[in-house]
């Protein structure tokens, strides 16, 4: 892990002249969740179209991904638009370490804000599946998200304020036959940003889940699926920060709508099926017509 201050001679006139032309969503976002913010999953996709849109905003931001050359670069571009100040730290949250390694690199900042980003899915039959990927997969999307829920929840606590963003999924609100355990990591996000928008907000710390639909993110690539129709990770970037202190769930973009709304009058299994006869669509140029399985010991 590394952590570098990409503006450390912050830009000031940048900075003003900028501030001058930011709506009034993102100067709400400043004020309530400044003056820094983390972002974990920053260095592409969704991650990083929030990332972009907090510096626009005219918030400090410490970025975390596992690939600290393309955070450096986003550091350095950040830097010289909004005359903002960034920290780079190159991080694997799927080690059982991250969370307080990410803890010493921002205990000196005023952090107010938590966007929990990063994330991978998996897909395909269940029973054919890399059995460490998936353990790996549980770490990033669940375990590390848990902590750092923990550790900035009760930082934003102790300082009597601020927000923590978790990234859900619409395969979260129901089961998901092949991507079972993916859709099952999102909707234990979806139920902890729930009670935790609860019960954080009489301390004034705002939760919301991010509930997106398919995003052309690069996501469904390492998942090995083949997406059609899908959101840009730009255009679903405003809509959740918007939201955050507003609501607990949001589903960004009119794709992500349509495809929970028109699910909801129907009962859970059938919801069940629906999903799982699009996934199948989705995966089914890598499954073979016969399941061969690996030896269990």
């Amino acid at each position: 892990m590394g952590v570098n201050n990409g503006g450390k001679h912050m830009n000031h006139l940048n900075r003003g002249a900028r501030s001058q032309f930011r709506g009034s969503w993102q100067q709400r976002l400043l004020t309530l969740y400044g003056p820094w913010a983390v972002v974990t999953g920053a260095s592409s996709g969704i991650g990083q179209a929030l990332a972009l849109k907090l510096a626009e905003s005219g918030l400090n931001l410490v970025l975390v991904a596992r690939n600290r050359g393309r955070l450096e670069q986003m550091a350095t571009d950040l830097t010289a638009r909004y005359g903002i100040e960034v920290h780079v730290v190159d991080l694997d949250l799927g080690l059982e370490t991250s969370v307080e390694r990410l803890a010493d690199a921002t205990r000196n900042l005023d952090v107010g804000l938590l966007v929990a980003a990063a994330g991978f899915g998996t897909s395909g039959a269940f029973l054919d599946a890399d059995l460490e990927q998936e353990l790996e997969m549980l770490n990033v999307n669940c375990r590390a998200l848990l902590g750092l829920s923990w550790y900035f929840g009760r930082r934003l606590a102790k300082r009597g304020g601020g927000g923590l963003v978790l990234m859900s999924s619409i395969v979260g609100f129901q089961g998901t036959p092949f991507a079972a355990h993916y859709a099952a990591t999102k909707a234990y996000v979806q139920a902890l940003a729930e009670g935790l928008a609860v019960e954080l907000a009489p301390l004034g710390v705002d939760v919301l889940a991010a509930a997106p639909g398919p995003t052309h993110s690069g996501f469904a690539s390492r998942a090995g699926m083949k997406m059609g129709a899908g959101l840009q990770p730009q255009a679903i970037s405003e809509p959740i920060l918007a939201a955050l202190g507003r609501r607990s769930t949001v589903l960004p973009g009119l794709l992500s709508k349509l495809l929970t709304y028109s699910l909801m009058p129907l009962p859970r299994w059938a919801r069940v099926r629906i999903m799982g006869g699009v996934m199948d669509g989705m995966t089914k140029h890598r499954r073979n017509t016969s399941l061969s399985l690996p030896e269990v010991e």
